[in-house]
Parts: C-alpha cells; structure tokens; sequence
C-alpha cells in the first residue's frame, strides 16, 4: 500500500516511543498539573500540531535538509534547550497562594495566575517544532517503512505521518486527564502542587541541559 512496508511493526514501534517519557510529556504533565485537564489536552493539541509539521517536512524533504545541515541542526538545538530551560524555570518559580478558608475573601480570583488555552497551546507546538531530537527521529525513522522503489513516497510519509499523529495524539490526552485528575485531588494543597511543579519544572530544565549538549 502506497509502498508502506511492515505497517504492523511500525505501529509497535510508534506506541513504545509514546510511552517512554520525554520533553513533549513533561510539558503535558506540568500544564496538566499546574492547571488542570483541560490545558493538558490543549497542550497535547499543540504538540500533535508540531508532530504534523515534521510530517509535512519529512515528506516533502525539508527534514533531510534539516539534518544534513550542521549549521541548521546546531541552531534548532539551542533555540530548543533555551525554550526548554524557560518553560523549566517558569514552573519552578511558579507562585502558589494557600487556598483562603472558608467564607474569607479572596484577594485574587482562582483563574487570575491561569495561562490563557491559546498560548498553552503555541507553547506545546513550539516544545515540539524546536526539538532537533523529534527532527532527526521523523528523517531516520520513518524511511525505514517506505520502500526505495515506492511511487508515492510523500504520501506513503503522510500516512505513516497521520498514524504516528493519530496515536500520539491519543497518547497525550490519556496522559493529561491522568494528570488532570490527580491534580483536581490536590486542589487546594498548595505545597503538594508547589512541589509537583518544581519535580516538573526540573525535568524540564534537566531536558533542555541535555539537548543543549546533544550531538547528531
């Protein structure tokens, strides 16, 4: 089909790499826990957006170009720690107010610290688009299940490209209203949350040391 060889395997392979922790969970969990289900699916949203870039790229070659590229790789690299440590340390530094008690006023409005969907939502696809790692793995993956003689290469990466997005994407919403969950459980223990944020916040930091010292 469309010269896609061991499909089966390839779905095998997609649900393993799901699972494995990385940048891409890390900034779902802490969205979902810093402010619930609903910005860890858009979160999850945003990134399956970037996931369909890189598909768009490896099909039509830019990804190869990327990579074959020391400059280009080099760039993405660094711009993509930097954003990496930024997000860490905002979720580090991130202020939790202790819930009032009962019938007392509320000096700021619950939604007041919340970031807006839209911006969670960029944040995701650009966690995604600036991890030289997700670059490399779409242009060394996927041609390992298209075949050299195909006559429909671009198609065949499209496909293996909606399928890797389709998953991912069901992955990462399991993966927020998890976390979603748990945190609506916390709701209102602020030192439990400060301290799920800076576990977070630190594995975000840690991943964007990681990537800055990355090598091709």
């Amino acid at each position: 089909m469309l010269g896609i060889t061991h499909f089966g395997f390839f779905l095998v392979a997609v649900f393993l790499l799901n699972v494995t922790p990385g940048p891409d969970t890390a900034y779902i969990v802490g969205r979902s826990v810093a402010q619930g289900r609903g910005a860890g699916l858009v979160s999850a949203l945003g990134i399956s957006a970037g996931c369909c870039v890189h598909t768009l790229a490896c099909a039509f070659g830019l990804t190869a170009l990327l990579a074959a590229s020391a400059t280009a790789f080099t760039v993405i690299k660094i711009v993509g720690a930097i954003y990496l440590v930024y997000l860490g340390v905002r979720l580090v530094l991130t202020k939790h107010e202790v819930k009032p008690a009962e019938g007392a006023a509320q000096a700021t409005p619950p939604a007041a610290a919340a970031r807006p969907l839209r911006q969670l939502f960029v944040s995701g696809f650009c966690t995604n688009v600036l991890n030289p790692k997700v670059v490399l793995f779409f242009v060394s993956f996927f041609p390992q299940f298209v075949s050299p003689g195909s006559e429909h290469k671009a198609l065949a990466f499209l496909t293996l490209g909606a399928a890797f997005v389709l998953m991912s994407t069901v992955w990462s919403s399991f993966v927020a209203w998890v976390a979603g969950s748990v945190t609506q459980r916390l709701s209102g223990k602020a030192g439990v949350k400060k301290w799920l944020d800076r576990t977070v916040g630190s594995a975000f930091v840690g991943l964007g040391l990681k990537l800055a010292t990355a090598t091709r």
